[in-house]
């Protein structure tokens, strides 16, 4: 097994809170999370129809076997056995009794919400990170095979073909369990939806446009996306707010949970593909993105991630916020560097004057170097510069 970082993460909020929380996607290793770092609590799996019979009809005296706790896997299949598991909890008080797991963001966030504010630690697990995948030497070779490949776990403990997992993945999460939630009746037209999305990683949203290009109505764009943001398919970067005298653009940016899985919805089949595509930029920013999200959500902090636009066009990829301080992070996939790389770092960070931290420049290179103010970083050194600067 591949140690996560959330890992240490959760040891740390059963000291404190009477339920954890693992939430994110489906087969993003929630379950093994579980029962790896709780070995010793029985595990229950409300898939099982016995198991979620009976916490249906009677959860008292399911929860009654289990006096020290246990893992409730899938809870979102029963949401009113979390009330039960309220009173519970209040009354014993014992920290880390139980761990609950939802592949449904959307369902688990709002019951906890209802039942169970205050009492339960949550960590949003997304797929590996290049810091987990680092640790045991199992990077893939090249960063076209990163952004082809994905950071699935499936993908790293199973002998799978990116192609055949994606096309299993899509066809049953993407397309079976969101549409149920959305009571979608146009397959294609949903299909056709999450597609663009892939084609629109790093630009910024137009809900319009995009539900014109899909043939469907405004409104239903916005629902659509909200599931799809809800569920942890895709991610929305908010724009900061800090204006420094500017008019700043308000429109968030589209991201996926995952370069592999995009790369798959805009039809990219190996990694010989990506090298050449025209998307390729797009998804190594949305993997650079995504590994500046993992290393705060997988230590249980806010991700604090944004991207900075005026109505000139002067725009950050990348604003990582700390303390009050802003960092800015540019993210180049050449592999050779231009002076205009820069351009844009150099412009912003005379807005901010002493709130601006070190800015950096991620690229798909190999050196690490220092220009003027900025600090240039091979893609394989990411992990360990976010690891120190979080």
């Amino acid at each position: 097994m591949i140690v996560r970082t959330a890992q240490a993460t959760l040891l740390r909020l059963a000291k404190g809170f009477p339920i954890l929380a693992i939430t994110g996607p489906r087969q993003t290793g929630k379950t093994t999370l579980a029962k790896a770092t709780f070995p010793a609590k029985p595990y229950l799996s409300l898939e099982d129809p016995d198991i979620r019979t009976l916490a249906a009809e009677d959860p008292r005296g399911l929860l009654s076997n289990y006096p020290d706790g246990a893992i409730l896997d899938e809870v979102q299949r029963v949401p009113s056995i979390l009330s039960y598991l309220q009173t519970r909890v209040d009354a014993s008080a014992q920290p880390g009794a139980f761990v609950l797991t939802g592949s449904q963001q959307l369902d688990l966030s709002s019951a906890n919400t209802q039942s169970l504010a205050g009492r339960v630690g949550l960590v949003n697990l997304l797929p590996f990170s290049l810091e987990e995948l680092q640790a045991v030497n199992r990077i893939p070779d090249s960063l076209d095979e990163v952004l082809w490949r994905g950071l699935y776990p499936p993908l790293y403990d199973r002998d799978l073909s990116p192609g055949d997992w994606y096309a299993a993945y899509v066809s049953t999460f993407v397309e079976r369990d969101l549409r149920q939630v959305l009571a979608v009746r146009d397959l294609s037209a949903f299909q056709r939806f999450v597609r663009m999305c892939a084609a629109r990683i790093g630009q910024l949203l137009n809900l319009s446009s995009l539900a014109i290009d899909c043939g469907i109505t405004h409104n239903t764009a916005g629902a659509w996306l909200s599931v799809l943001e809800a569920s942890h398919l895709l991610f929305l970067l908010r724009p900061h707010h800090r204006n420094f005298n500017k008019r700043l653009v308000k429109t968030p940016k589209v991201y996926f949970n995952d370069p592999g899985l995009a790369a798959w919805l805009l039809g990219i089949r190996t990694a010989a593909q990506m090298a050449f595509h025209p998307s390729r930029g797009a998804l190594f920013e949305n993997l650079v993105f995504l590994e500046c999200l993992k290393a705060r959500l997988d230590r249980g902090l806010p991700s604090d991630l944004y991207f900075w636009r005026d109505s000139a066009g002067l725009e950050v990829d990348l604003l990582r916020e700390t303390g009050g301080m802003l960092q800015p992070i540019e993210v180049k996939s050449g592999q050779t560097l231009a002076s205009d790389f820069f351009d844009g770092l150099r412009r912003w960070t005379a807005l901010p004057g002493n709130s601006a931290l070190e800015s950096w420049l991620v690229y798909g290179g190999d050196t690490a170097l220092r220009s003027g103010a900025t600090q240039v970083i091979p893609w394989r050194e990411l992990p360990s510069r976010l690891q120190a600067n979080n």
